[in-house]
């Protein structure tokens, strides 16, 4: 018993002197401890203000840094997506015998088609000799699905000469842009974001000056897309009109009508040609009147130059015999 309460005892007393030994180790351990938290406080405080500069910096620097990587697969999953943007612009070329029935034709058809006339020119064409050539040219905006039927009209009404027709595909561009304005749009909520956040005066003037740029890219691209938009939704019809005394065929001849119609051609040609002559004879009449006078009075003084010459030599003549 007794050796028993003996090292009971002497183990009692090597706990104590373990936990004394370790209560004063934890003591400076706690200090060593309480000193390292607060330098990593400290350094997360740096860590975090850093950031936040740096954060501020990469919007003002690249502000599409991660709409970049995914630019690509969604601009082409929206392709696929979208119906197709097409501009359709038409050159079209027509004469007409009844030049003012057809302009006012002309542009009933495209008011009643939903258009309009964007640009019009007009040269009326008379002259002196009375060759009335006038002609027209116009620039029309017609609903892109009306267009075919507006074509239609316009050549029951006149006799067409040439078209031709071009179609540019804008899908693509217009997706990309469109992508790019949201990613702009997402960076400038980010930027108000992080305007109410910055306390320094360097900080929110960097922040004011890149939301700025982001405005203005984003002010430009919605006019982009509402210009495409408009030229999507209206054709652009370029629309030349002449005026001519005879249609030209737009069917292939045969040799007797090529023979016929050049002959006819050829004895109108000489008609003209008469009448213009006569016309022309008798507008610059007055001036050949003018001339006229002016040479017979160059040749009376010249006469009269040489008769008195005539008499001087005559005179001198008559001296010498005497």
């Amino acid at each position: 018993m007794k050796n028993n309460n003996m090292v009971t005892g002497f183990s009692l007393l090597m706990v104590c002197a373990l936990l004394s030994g370790c209560g004063a180790g934890s003591k400076s351990d706690g200090y060593a401890l309480a000193t390292t938290e607060m330098a990593e406080e400290a350094a997360y405080d740096y860590a975090t203000d850093d950031i936040y500069l740096n954060e501020t910096a990469s919007y003002a620097e690249e502000p599409m840094a991660g709409a970049a990587e995914d630019g690509s697969e969604s601009s082409e999953v929206e392709v696929k997506n979208t119906a197709r943007k097409l501009i359709k612009n038409v050159n079209l070329e027509v004469e007409t015998e009844e030049f003012d029935v057809l302009m006012q034709t002309i542009t009933e058809k495209t008011e009643s088609f939903g258009g309009y006339v964007e640009s019009s020119y007009t040269y009326n064409g008379s002259n002196y000799y009375g060759n009335s050539s006038r002609n027209s040219s116009l620039t029309l905006r017609i609903p892109a699905e009306k267009l075919d039927a507006f074509l239609s009209a316009v050549a029951e009404c006149s006799n067409v000469i040439s078209k031709n027709e071009s179609v540019t595909d804008v899908t693509l561009q217009y997706v990309d842009m469109k992508s790019h304005k949201e990613a702009l749009e997402t960076e400038q909520a980010r930027l108000l974001e992080l305007l109410e956040q910055a306390e320094s005066v360097e900080d929110i003037i960097t922040i004011e000056s890149r939301l700025s740029e982001v405005r203005y890219q984003i002010e430009s691209m919605e006019s982009q897309l509402r210009t495409m938009d408009n030229q999507v939704s209206y054709s652009t019809v370029y629309l030349n009109v002449n005026e001519v005394k005879k249609l030209t065929p737009v069917s292939e001849q045969t040799t007797w009508e090529k023979i016929s119609t050049g002959f006819v051609d050829s004895l109108e040609s000489v008609g003209r040609g008469i009448k213009n002559f006569f016309i022309g004879l008798i507008i610059n009449l007055p001036y050949l009147v003018v001339w006229a006078v002016v040479i017979i009075l160059i040749v009376l003084i010249i006469k009269l130059i040489r008769k008195a010459r005539k008499k001087r030599k005559a005179a001198k003549e008559k001296v010498n015999h005497e």
